[in-house]
């Protein structure tokens, strides 16, 4: 009996000091909401199936550069009746150890628009919402111009996911280089 007792002792006060990974998933927007807000004047959404070839994968790895682990990938063409305003884009990303989903918006001319983070699941570095932060994605269009500590700065108490979510970006645009804009802006198909 003391045993028992000096073990569940030992097990409560192990688990009393233990650190604790405290995990605040917020949501702030639906992938909705971002289209809307990334495309207003689109009076429809509709889904762009991403068939990727091997060549293209080893295309977009290059363009694009390394990369964190990634989750789900969906593409919206932003339409204006038959006219493509843009795509819109919306990846997770790990962050230091869970996801980060966000949205992207790409205008027809290839430039970006803000970045917007859609759900956020990490105990820190949710400072990576900073409007100013995200901003400085917009008008950017090349994955040259996604240069992470150059054009995009880093955020304190948020590296790994400023630095993943730039680097997520950057996929997003050699995914549309190399898949996404192969299709012309004035098209139905």
């Amino acid at each position: 009996m003391k045993e028992s007792q000096a073990t569940l002792a030992a097990v409560v006060c192990v688990l009393a000091t233990a650190p604790v990974h405290c995990a605040s998933a917020a949501v702030y927007a639906s992938a909705e909401d971002a289209q809307r807000e990334l495309f207003p004047d689109a009076t429809a959404f509709e889904v762009v199936p991403l068939n990727l070839s091997a060549a293209q994968l080893q295309e977009i790895a290059r363009l694009a550069g390394p990369q964190a682990g990634h989750g789900t990938l969906s593409v919206w063409a932003a339409r204006q009746g038959t006219t493509v305003l843009g795509h819109v884009f919306v990846d997770e990303v790990i962050g230091r150890e869970d996801f980060i989903t966000y949205a992207v918006g790409i205008r027809a001319d290839g430039q970006l628009l803000p970045v917007h983070v859609l759900e956020y699941r990490e105990s820190h570095g949710g400072e990576i919402r900073n409007k100013r932060w995200l901003a400085q994605f917009a008008g950017r269009s090349t994955v040259q111009q996604l240069r992470f500590g150059t054009d995009i700065k880093n955020i304190a108490g948020a590296t790994l996911s400023s630095e993943h979510v730039t680097a997520g970006v950057r996929r997003i645009l050699a995914i549309r280089q190399t898949v996404v804009g192969a299709v012309p802006s004035g098209s139905t198909g």
